[in-house]
């Protein structure tokens, strides 16, 4: 088995001056110099030792890092479209962005041409015009820096060449509606800031778009758009202003369109990251040459967009927060137009009437959220679950007036009905949202709010619906009902989400700590397990499996995963691997969380996993399966191949059996074409799920010893086995599970001591054994 590798850590010493005078001789008595502490020369000793150590780290990497960044000594060069082959690239990027670049120069370009035309029309001269340029000018000159500002923290620069080319595109459009001078300064100095995207952003887009070995040719071909763009624009000018006749107005609308229409041609484009090519695989050598996997980075595990969204919405207070929202927009915005007509049809009140009926109950709200503020603040400083408990018995306070108002016979009734219910009803915003914000962290804030946001429009959008159909049928008296059964099932989910607030609240506090705890640490230099999973709870809706679970592996190690059918093993596997998503607790990789990334994303970050009887794709031959597992690489298709003659190496049955459907092959080939998939993919953590199942002894033995060997070249290993005897003789770390919970962590010899764990497994296979 492979020993978990540590790297030590330099130390050093804060070393003060000598408790001990001068020597009682004096000087005359004073021998050679004395050494130093020895705390002092160890410090020392170690820092000379790492200063060396980066140097030599630095000069064998140095050639291979000039290759990398495409440096290699030799004046020829592969053809571009070998290249764009070989690494799997496309020229659209080129084209999106040099068409970008077209775009961008004609509003300049028409107005150096028609200004005449335009002073003419809005009463300047050329002094007028020209100022008006320079303004322009000196907005673009701006531009670039504040452009590298937005892209600098986030690789966000596609998006905004997007954006902007969409801003320039309005801008020329618009500068045929001016009618004055201060309106031309305007569309000037919004064309010339979207254009800094150009000088700041697409050329490093086009570099982390392409391989070294091709870059210079791909800024090229970039900048051949634009010189094309400076023969383009006058000759698209002269058409439009000459066979088709249109005035200067005209010529800027359809440059616009034009434009606006050319721009949508980029709206796939995507950025590939920083150093996609070169700096992330100089980072990664660093470690590889001290054999140490790919270090993490906090950018490697934040969460997309979508996923945020996911992670919001699991969350048990927001799953409720969410309902009643959507509740409070079914009451809000339907409700609104409903009293407008009841207002109507019960008390033949005009246009007039109405609105000032709408503007005393607007000010009943406002004063009711003044007074519902430092209520509620102290509620929620008391505890959160109180305000939501008490928002709850608002809202059906609030149905209660909105009844009275609806039924009341007298005027002053329904005015007070109505004007304190909907006072009442809109204090619920603000708890709703005070609720959702202070349960997730703050760069989650904004999707929580947007999804909030859309479950009031969607209650809003059924409300319509319901409220309209009732009315029309029943009347407005039944619609009052209806709204008053809403009402309460919202109460409802109110009174159910202050039963989890407090937990989310920790458990977000919690994960903010640890966060940070981890940084500190981990900038320390402590050494934290490659994998570690904390507190882990899994349900399958009501179904609870996986109890406050705790998992830990380190790099290089093999472990064991053991227990019976249904203890979990397999759900704990699905957590690591991202399949399924924990109710409960962390999963950290490398240090960072990754608790809530996408399966694929942790692919990409090195967790490998092969299901157990389910590795690969039956209605694929066996050829096919390896590529498909080798789609997941950013390699060429060379690499690729070599990659499939490695598999084939390892296991010649493969290759014997390489254009057979994966369905027709035996376990024990399903199982190797499985593992090909860690030969290729080279991950920094395996986990195999019953590898032996139902496999003959002889086929055992191989397949264990290519996990052998993928271990020993660095890879940890999760193995799940049913064979006790197979999994403890070949680690020395096992973890037994038992109806969802860890029952034991430690070597393997201590399990083997375990008579009352182990039975458990024995008499779960010899049961099995006798009902077949």
């Amino acid at each position: 088995m492979a020993t978990t590798r540590k790297r030590a850590v330099p130390g050093s010493s804060a070393v003060g001056p000598s408790a001990a005078g001068p020597s009682a001789a004096g000087p005359s008595a004073a021998g050679p110099p004395a050494a130093g502490p020895p705390a002092a020369k160890t410090a020392a000793a170690a820092a000379d030792l790492a200063a060396a150590e980066i140097a030599q780290t630095k000069a064998a990497l140095r050639e291979n890092a000039r290759r990398t960044l495409g440096v290699t000594g030799e004046d020829s060069t592969e053809g571009f479209r070998t290249l764009l082959r070989r690494h799997q690239l496309s020229v659209y990027p080129i084209v999106a962005l040099g068409l970008l670049y077209v775009c961008d120069g004609f509003q300049g370009t028409a107005l150096v041409i028609l200004s005449p035309n335009v002073g003419a029309a809005i009463g300047i001269g050329i002094a007028g015009i020209t100022a008006a340029r320079a303004i322009g000018s000196l907005a673009a000159t701006a531009s670039p820096l504040p452009m590298a500002a937005l892209a600098q923290h986030k690789a966000r620069r596609a998006v905004l060449s997007i954006v902007t080319g969409v801003l320039w595109s309005i801008t020329t459009l618009f500068t045929g509606f001016i009618i004055s001078a201060a309106g031309l300064v305007v569309i000037l100095v919004l064309d010339g800031l979207s254009t800094g995207s150009v000088y700041s952003l697409h050329v490093p887009l086009i570099v982390d778009n392409y391989h070294p070995s091709m870059r210079v040719r791909a800024v090229a071909a970039y900048q051949s758009f634009g010189q094309a763009g400076s023969l383009v624009s006058p000759l698209l000018v002269a058409l439009l202003a000459g066979p088709f006749n249109l005035t200067w107005r005209g010529v800027f609308l359809a440059l616009g369109l034009i434009s606006l229409g050319i721009t949508l041609v980029s709206v796939f484009l995507r950025d590939p990251g920083f150093g996609k090519w070169d700096t992330e695989q100089l980072r990664n050598s660093v470690h590889e040459a001290h054999g140490e996997g790919a270090q993490l980075v906090e950018s490697d595990v934040q969460l997309g967009f979508w996923e945020i969204c996911r992670r919001v919405t699991m969350i048990p207070t927001a799953k409720r927060l969410m309902a009643s929202a959507a509740v409070l927009g079914l009451m809000l915005i339907p409700f609104q137009t409903f009293i407008s007509f009841f207002l109507l049809q019960r008390w033949n009140l005009g246009a007039s009437s109405r609105a000032l009926f709408f503007a005393y109950a607007s000010g009943m709200a406002a004063i009711s959220l003044v007074i519902y503020g430092m209520v509620a603040e102290r509620q929620f400083r008391r505890t959160p679950a109180a305000m939501l408990r008490a928002t709850g018995f608002v809202l059906v306070a609030g149905v209660m007036c909105i009844a009275f108002g609806g039924f009341s016979p007298w005027y002053a009734g329904m005015l007070a009905g109505f004007g304190v219910g909907i006072a009442l009803i809109y204090v619920l915003l603000p708890a709703v949202y005070i609720a959702l914000m202070s349960i997730v962290p703050a760069n989650m804030r904004a999707h929580a709010q947007a999804l909030a946001t859309i479950s009031i429009g969607v209650g809003s959008l059924i409300g319509a619906l319901l409220l309209g159909n009732v009315e029309n049928q029943y009347g407005a008296h039944v619609a009052l009902i209806v709204i008053a059964v809403v009402a309460l099932a919202g109460a409802l989910a109110l009174s159910t989400a202050g039963k989890f607030i407090v937990a989310d609240l920790d458990r977000m506090i919690d994960n903010v700590l640890e966060d940070e705890e981890i940084k500190r640490i981990t900038s320390a230099g402590t050494h934290l397990p490659m994998l570690a999973c904390r507190g882990i709870d899994f349900s399958y809706g009501q179904l609870q499996v996986l109890f406050d679970v705790d998992f830990t592996v380190d790099d290089g190690e093999m472990v064991a995963l053991l227990g019976t059918n249904g203890a979990g093993k397999s759900t704990l596997l699905k957590v690591i691997s991202g399949i399924g998503l924990p109710s409960k607790g962390s999963v950290r990789y490398g240090g960072q969380e990754i608790t809530y990334l996408d399966a694929e994303r942790r692919l990409r970050l090195g967790i490998t996993q092969v299901p157990g009887g389910r590795a690969v794709f039956g209605p694929m031959t066996v050829t096919e399966n390896l590529r498909s597992y080798g789609y997941s690489l950013d390699v060429s298709r060379r690499e690729l191949s070599d990659s499939i003659d490695a598999c084939f190496a390892a296991f010649p049955r493969l290759y014997e059996r390489r254009t057979s459907l994966a369905s027709t092959l035996s376990g024990g080939e399903q199982q190797m074409l499985g593992l090909s998939k860690a030969l290729m993919l080279k991950p920094r953590l395996l986990v195999i799920d019953e590898l032996s199942l139902g496999l003959a002894p002889v086929i055992v033995g191989q397949l264990l010893e290519m996990v052998k060997r993928i271990n020993a070249g660095g890879t940890a290993v999760v193995l799940v086995e049913q064979s006790v005897n197979i999994a403890l003789n070949l680690v020395e770390h096992a973890f037994f599970m038992e109806k969802g919970e860890m029952r034991f962590d430690g070597a393997s010899a201590e399990l083997l001591a375990r008579d009352d764990l182990l039975r458990a497994v024995f008499l779960h296979g010899t049961a099995a054994g006798a009902r077949s």
